[in-house]
């Protein structure tokens, strides 16, 4: 394989080019509706993906907030960049040591899948050839941008997408790696090493969302195909592994069709919805039934190469079943699968017959009550099967949460790149990007060194701070007077544990203030440290108050006696058990005092107490055993 990242970090300043608050809302004071359409770049030539997007004839609604002004309502022209964004940007570039350029000009990045109100992405180049060690290996940073974030997306039905505009405009600084990545594990590390530096700066934003990497990936005889907005880092490495299989998997395909002298499908969708007329239940007699259509189109030398549903790993029918689905429909029915979902092995002769397939052909099928939707959909199944015989087409795929990805829309060209004309280039002078440079902050391998000794903490952990992104976070923590031990556990074992919880919302962020809160309650008795997980899972995961997360977890503070109580409890229950095994039986009996506890007081305090009960009774017995 061959990778590389781009990865998008939010920066704690006002927005780029007006003077709003880089903050989320959820407060909506009025929406505003567009439509947009892809034009020709400085070269007037039409980019593929702005023609894709602009292709599928969505409406885009707007929700203003309070925050919102009318420059990312695209009404004002942008203002001058934002100098504090430009500089932590240069400060990213001297820490990467990059060059910086003589003078910055704005450009702008066609756009129109409705994440920006004007058509296009604003972004400037800052610096250019600089580096990263990671593992011993010098990784190329080919580029350092800065551009604003794109809006939003709340919804999006039918036709229709809705976006938030709180979140256009926020500044961003995009570090471009060069394809120097050969191995899953190294997209990670270099990944993590490349936050870890930004966080460094102490001027980014921190949360879900706030930074976000871009996987370009192609293996030997395939094509660059980028994977889009992943923001779990340590799917990196899956998302590696499954788009190496998918272009392995298209490759075998390509060899395939060549190897039984098949040609790209030449003839257009046919109409046969009359040949499924007593079809079973599933989509293809649902949309019949409501006065829908059934579109056919033969795959010539597609036999075989489709796939089964069940079939675990890439296959290539869910390559054109993408296609597909990019127009609106809920998928394609394909001769591989079938007989399936109400279509008989009678049908499906009947349907080889009306398209003259040989036993090496397939088809694929579309089932829609909107016959125009139907024809585009089986069009672009058509125009990706053309594709096989290419093996790995060019395109930007949308990550998915199993460590999958979905095609998206084509691979963007150069013809979406023109100047930004409204925004007038920085020059940057020699001394004022010397000024920056002595002041640059340190560096994580000398914050891990610096923090491994100031807090006895292990070469491991100080490791971990470091590449969890948590080692600012760790030390402010620990300036408020907690304990580093505490900290650690909380911020390296109890948060990410959140990760694996089921939620229906997107989890709410961690802040300091929070941590601190939950930290300062257990020290001062409120609860067990076995009770800090369940209460960051009750306020971040299911957005409860601290006292409701308390309560919902059964964390009211208990008394000594009442522990005694429920340890005396589950001696009296246990009576056939410890008699038996003597002192042995504390462990298993232990954790039916935990159960019980919940939480409320330090699992070393129930030990204790479990200890000195179990000895007594052992003693009533005639001596402990």
């Amino acid at each position: 394989m061959k990778a590389g990242l781009e990865v998008h970090q939010q920066l704690a300043t006002r927005k780029l080019f007006c003077p709003c608050p880089s903050e989320l809302s959820e407060e909506v004071e009025g929406t505003v509706r567009r439509r947009l359409r892809a034009t020709g770049g400085e070269l007037r030539a039409l980019d593929p993906a702005a023609a894709f997007e602009s292709a599928l004839g969505q409406s885009f609604v707007y929700e203003v907030v309070p925050t919102s002004c009318l420059v990312e309502l695209d009404e004002e022209p942008p203002h001058a960049i934002n100098a504090e964004a430009l500089d932590v940007a240069l400060t990213v570039a001297l820490l990467l040591h990059a060059t910086p350029i003589d003078e910055i000009l704005v450009m702008r990045k066609l756009v129109v899948d409705g994440s920006n109100t004007s058509g296009f992405q604003r972004t400037a180049l800052v610096a250019v050839n600089g580096w990263v060690e990671v593992g011993g290996h010098r990784v190329a940073i080919d580029t350092i941008c800065l551009e604003e974030d794109a809006a939003r997306k709340v919804s999006e039905t039918g036709g229709e997408v809705r976006y938030r505009l709180d979140r256009l405009g926020i500044p961003l600084v995009e570090v471009a790696t060069g394809p120097d990545l050969t191995s899953p594990e190294q997209v990670r590390e270099v990944a993590q090493a490349i936050g870890a530096l930004l966080r460094s700066t102490q001027r980014v934003r921190r949360g879900i969302g706030t930074i976000r990497e871009d996987l370009n990936l192609s293996i030997e005889g395939g094509t660059r195909v980028e994977l889009k907005g992943v923001q779990e880092l340590r799917l990196l490495p899956k998302y590696s592994r499954e788009e190496i299989a998918r272009q392995e998997m298209l490759l075998r395909a390509k060899e395939e069709l060549h190897r039984r002298g098949a040609k790209p499908p030449s003839g257009g969708p046919v109409d046969v919805s009359d040949l499924l007329r007593d079809a079973g239940p599933g989509p293809v007699a649902s949309s019949l039934k409501k006065g829908g259509v059934v579109l056919a189109a033969p795959l010539p030398g597609f036999h075989g190469l489709l796939g089964r549903s069940a079939e675990p790993g890439p296959r290539l029918g869910r390559e054109l079943a993408d296609y597909a689905r990019s127009v609106g429909v809920r998928g394609i029915l394909h001769s591989d699968e079938l007989p399936s979902e109400g279509v008989e092995a009678s049908h499906v002769e009947a349907i080889r017959h009306r398209l003259s397939l040989a036993p090496q052909d397939a088809f694929a099928l579309v089932a829609s009550t909107d016959a125009a939707q139907a024809l585009g959909a089986l069009q672009r199944v058509i125009g990706r099967a053309a594709l096989a015989w290419a093996g790995v087409p060019p395109e930007t795929r949308d990550p998915l949460p199993d460590g999958t990805s979905r095609y998206s829309r084509p691979l963007p060209g150069r013809d979406r790149m023109y100047p930004e004309t409204d925004v007038p280039p920085v020059t940057l002078s020699v001394d004022h990007l010397t000024a920056l440079g002595r002041r640059l902050p340190e560096r994580p391998e000398e914050t891990r060194e610096r923090i491994r000794g100031q807090y006895a903490l292990s070469n491991e952990v100080a490791g971990v701070l470091l590449r969890e992104g948590e080692a600012d976070r760790f030390e402010a923590l620990v300036r408020k007077g907690h304990a580093p031990a505490l900290v650690v556990r909380l911020l390296t074992h109890d948060l990410p544990a959140l990760a694996a919880v089921p939620r229906a919302e997107p989890m709410s962020e961690a802040s300091e203030t929070v941590l601190d809160t939950i930290l300062t309650a257990w020290e001062k008795g409120q609860f067990a440290k076995e009770g800090v997980q369940p209460m960051l899972e009750g306020v971040l995961v299911h957005g409860r108050s601290l006292v409701e997360a308390a309560s919902s977890a059964g964390l009211a503070p208990m008394s000594r006696p009442e522990l005694e109580a429920i340890v005396e409890g589950v001696l009296d229950r246990n009576d056939a058990l410890w008699r038996a095994r003597g002192k042995a039986a504390q462990s298993p009996l232990m954790g039916d005092v935990m159960r019980e506890v919940r939480g409320r007081r330090d699992g070393k305090e129930v030990a204790e107490v479990l200890e000195k009960a179990l000895v007594r009774r052992l003693e009533g017995l005639g001596g402990a055993r």
